[in-house]
């Protein structure tokens, strides 16, 4: 049986996360050289070979399959509002992506390298090094993002990019963009500033709305399990 407050409490990280990194998906021109540049790497690209693109706080990752494609897992809501697959293979947009964060639902698609890339440089393979993990073969590594082609629950802590293409990669499915997210809130939490800035926002809210329910018992239990986990 699912733990009610547990699945609270991922929600908020979620949330939290998606606050921290609204600008990944703010709008604006792609760069024409930085597309040149991509596209004049294409030619070293290797089917099965992990390609990752820098956003502003986060980094987007993709699987190249050869012949200028990439799969990699959008957030789309439009996965979950029609089946016209030629209206849902146009370049996915701010909005789409915002509110297949919100919904949680998401499509692993293909999409050329220059669609991928958005403009950005593109770092083959990165990931070998940094989580010093044996690859499969590439071959494997594509047939794996192949099959999984298609729609696809998504969440930003649980199942995001990143887990798609180190399942594909190394068999394994792991984030450590999310790692990184969860360790930081820890550290927000155990800071014992964080217990006392939540009671005396709380303290004010009962103050401005008085003694109900909705404010009172936050302001209680929130400062108390924060000083419990710290």
């Amino acid at each position: 049986m699912k733990n009610p407050m547990l699945e609270m409490a991922f929600l908020v990280l979620e949330k939290l996360l998606l606050i921290s990194n609204l600008k990944l998906f703010s709008s604006g021109a792609r760069g024409e050289d930085k597309g040149r540049n991509a596209f004049q790497k294409m030619n070293s690209f290797l089917r099965g070979d992990v390609l990752e693109v820098p956003r502003t706080h986060l980094t987007h990752y993709g699987i190249y399959l050869g012949d200028n494609r990439v799969a990699h897992m959008m957030p789309d809501i439009l996965v979950a509002l029609t089946e016209d697959k030629r209206r849902m293979q146009k370049v996915v947009s701010n909005k789409r992506l915002i509110l297949g964060v919100i919904v949680r639902v998401a499509s692993i698609r293909v999409d050329t390298v220059e669609d991928f890339a958005y403009g950005a440089d593109i770092l083959v393979n990165h990931l070998d090094e940094s989580l010093k993990k044996k690859a499969l073969l590439n071959e494997e590594v594509a047939r794996r993002a192949e099959r999984l082609v298609g729609t696809t629950p998504y969440s930003l802590l649980w199942n995001n990019c990143e887990h798609f293409v180190t399942y594909c990669r190394y068999g394994t499915a792991i984030s450590p963009q999310s790692d990184k997210f969860c360790e930081n809130v820890k550290i927000i939490i155990r800071d014992q500033r964080s217990v006392l800035a939540s009671a005396v926002l709380g303290l004010a809210s009962i103050v401005c709305m008085g003694l109900v329910s909705y404010t009172t018992l936050p302001a209680i239990f929130i400062p108390f399990f924060l000083w419990m986990a710290g």
